[in-house]
């Protein structure tokens, strides 16, 4: 079993930045690829961006390309986001997400807001 937990969050002004962060515990974090992924009001969850196992390979959506970068430390079992540029649609609350090998998104965390004012 793996625990995700989520933070860094918060209220920014457009054109601003966050970092998220997503610490990881219960089984070889390094095993896991690893990604996030963002829900709004009344939509339905997307993908953000995905890092490889150990972080050479890496797949953002075409909304977030250029302004955020997903990275992870496998020593301290962390994934991270950081946003930049933001725009007030990428208000959402943010999740990170483990993927075991040839399985599917199996891990989740309880999220995290961001809110971008205009």
């Amino acid at each position: 079993q793996v625990q995700l937990v989520e933070s860094g969050g918060g209220l920014v002004q457009a054109g601003g930045s966050l970092r998220l962060s997503c610490a990881a515990s219960g089984r070889t974090f390094s095993s896991l690829t690893m990604g996030w992924f963002r829900q709004a009001p009344g939509k339905e969850r997307e993908f953000v961006a995905r890092i490889s196992r150990l972080g050479f390979t890496i797949t953002y959506a075409d909304s977030v390309k250029g302004r955020f970068t997903i990275s992870r430390d496998n020593a301290k079992n962390v994934v991270y986001l950081q946003m930049n540029s933001l725009k007030p649609e990428d208000t959402a609350f943010y999740y990170c997400a483990g993927e075991p090998p040839g399985s599917t998104w199996n891990y989740w965390g309880q999220g995290t807001q961001v809110t971008v004012s205009s």
